[in-house]
């Protein structure tokens, strides 16, 4: 299982607060977090470059058709939505859908009042490699995710005990594979480092986060309390 999915199953187990309520601080952090992943999708556009997942079909479909990343985004997503409630609840679905959504417009706009001249493809699959984990990650924190691929993933270990990991790999394998009959080969290439650089974010968040800490033993609590 990869640090995506991990990060999804803890963020659709949470029992905090932020779990079970939108507050102004959580909806603050949805918003934050919509808005970086649309910064980097743009930056995205403007090289040219894809990223794993839904949102790289998206670009991909945008480029080879008239619909906009923001349309595409959200109806791929659509038949995800099932499989999310069924496998990670309602307040979960419910709060990825939204963001979803918002991703959709948030995109389209920039992709209209933000424009870019001619971008560093390495700079740019860096940037938005970075741009869009941070933002899945505020996503994350408060019970949410941009749907896609890894749900389908984890449905199909859960049910049929394909790993998660090797479902992903293959799709992102598959996506590179029809980008090179596509597109030059720098777009490509560094469509592949914006790849590993959001995997890297993901992962690195994931061995940061505060609760895969162990917890501390008896003997480590009374020290403690001695030290007090």
């Amino acid at each position: 299982m990869t640090a995506f999915q991990r990060l999804i199953l803890r963020a659709s187990g949470s029992r905090s607060r932020a779990a079970n309520a939108i507050t102004l601080r959580s909806l603050i952090t949805l918003i934050e977090g919509c808005l970086l992943v649309a910064l980097g999708v743009r930056l995205l556009q403007a090289g040219g470059l894809l990223v794993s997942g839904t949102a790289g079909m998206s670009l991909l479909g945008a480029d080879l058709t008239a619909l906009s990343f923001g349309s595409l985004f959200f109806l791929i997503n659509l038949p995800f939505y099932g499989l999310a409630w069924k496998q990670l609840g309602l307040n979960f679905t419910l709060r990825t859908l939204g963001c979803v959504s918002l991703l959709s417009v948030l995109s389209d706009v920039l992709a209209v009042s933000l424009p870019l001249g001619t971008v560093s493809l390495p700079v740019a699959a860096i940037a938005a490699g970075l741009l869009i984990g941070l933002g899945i990650t505020l996503l994350f924190r408060e019970n949410a995710s941009l749907g896609g691929l890894n749900i389908l993933a984890l449905h199909l270990e859960r049910r049929f005990g394909i790993h998660a990991g090797r479902t992903t790999f293959a799709f992102d394998l598959l996506l590179i594979a029809i980008a090179a009959l596509v597109y030059p080969w720098p777009q490509v290439i560094c469509s592949a480092l914006a790849f590993a650089t959001l995997s890297f974010v993901l992962g690195r968040y994931h061995r940061r986060t505060p609760q895969t800490a162990q917890p501390a033993s008896p003997a480590h609590d009374k020290q403690v309390q001695t030290a007090h």
